[in-house]
């Protein structure tokens, strides 16, 4: 039998050999520290963003009216020219020949109507005396309204031809500036046909968009209660910047909206007028635009708090009992640095501003309260 010092050590072995079961509890890891801060609520001018591009307030294509040979070219390819400016000239001789053949009828025909006046007046006498039949009068009368008409006729052919004489001078029909000269002096122009030249209206420029359907139904909705005028009256703002342009310095204002969505795209045309001045604004051109999209009382926060579903976008928020909780949001545009959040969040719920990498939806954490910025995320914007 064994001894009591031969117990002793069998139970000192096994202690030895199990050391799990005789050491400590092993201690669970502390949670991870976040920091978390409530919605900014703030009043807040939304603008909603869209790409635009410019194209000119009026395209004119310039065309011989008259046909003729160009005698003479009188602008720079690429100028800017004023309404009534003259750009070509029309060899004038064929058409000035034709005024004067016009003018010679014109007396002619005067000349013949101050016959039959004549010859009017004459027999008026024989007929009170009954020397002469009533017929004759009436013969008289009728030669005196014929000459009339004729010389009416000739008259207005006069007017015509002045005005093809005019038409040899091609002037500009509005201001703007000319693209180059498709013809040079010496070649033959067909009325109606050639393609002089084309002028392009640049002040005011159209900066033109398309507007989803979900941003239209949106806007509609707003001007269907009230808070909004629509945007087919001109008047709303429109800020614009170019793409090497940090600042929203450029304004506008908006035009028009089209009558129908685009089954292709489900976009409606939108289009604003911008001033431009110093005619740096150019067609073809692409700029990020803002339209006013009303006053509200939004919900702020930084767009580095939202994180992406596969479906949806959503900000982490951190329950009392240190939980964190992801909630769906619909977002709005940014403004001054911060996303507009339109719904899923309420002005006390705590979301997770810095350490969001930390945070697992489920997991416990430790929440440090922490302050939105405005003027933090404005520069961080900027930059």
């Amino acid at each position: 039998m064994p001894t009591p010092f031969r117990k002793s050590l069998l139970v000192f072995s096994l202690v030895l050999a199990l050391p799990g079961l005789a050491g400590p509890a092993q201690a669970q890891p502390a949670p991870t520290t976040v920091t978390v801060a409530r919605p900014l609520r703030q009043p807040v001018t939304e603008w909603d963003e869209h790409i635009a591009r410019f194209e000119p307030s009026a395209r004119v294509e310039v065309r011989a009216r008259v046909s003729g040979q160009i005698e003479q070219v009188h602008f720079r390819d690429g100028q800017i020219v004023q309404a009534g400016d003259l750009l070509f000239t029309i060899d004038r001789r064929p058409f000035e020949i034709a005024v004067e053949i016009a003018r010679a009828e014109v007396a002619r025909n005067q000349a013949r109507l101050d016959l039959a006046e004549q010859e009017t007046a004459r027999i008026l006498p024989l007929i009170a005396s009954r020397t002469a039949p009533q017929a004759q009068l009436d013969a008289r009368r009728s030669a005196q309204r014929e000459a009339a008409a004729t010389l009416a006729a000739s008259q207005a052919e006069l007017r015509n031809a002045e005005l093809e004489l005019a038409w040899t001078e091609v002037r500009a029909p509005n201001a703007g500036r000319a693209s180059d000269r498709r013809v040079d002096a010496g070649n033959l122009v067909r009325q109606n046909e050639a393609l002089l030249t084309t002028i392009l209206s640049l002040d005011p420029i159209y900066a033109v968009f398309d507007m989803s359907e979900a941003d239209h139904l949106r806007l509609a909705r707003q001007v269907r209660n009230g808070s909004r005028p629509s945007d087919r009256e001109p008047g709303n703002p429109v800020q614009l910047r170019l793409t090497d342009e940090q600042d929203w310095e450029r304004r506008g204002r908006m035009d028009f909206l089209d009558n129908a969505l685009d089954p292709r795209t489900g976009t409606v045309r939108a289009r604003a007028l911008v001033s431009n001045p110093d005619l740096f604004l150019t067609p073809g051109g692409f700029a990020r635009l803002r339209l006013w999209a009303g006053e509200t009382e939004a919900l702020l926060v930084p767009d580095a708090a939202v994180v992406a579903d596969q479906a949806a976008r959503m900000v982490l928020t951190v329950d009392p009992d240190g939980t964190v909780v992801p909630k769906p949001v619909a977002l709005g545009p940014v403004v001054e640095g911060l996303r507009v959040v339109r719904s899923g969040l309420s002005p006390e719920d705590r979301i997770v501003i810095a350490g969001l990498h930390r945070a697992r939806p489920g997991s416990k954490v430790t929440a440090e309260l922490g302050r939105i910025d405005p003027e933090i995320a404005r520069l961080a914007q900027l930059r």
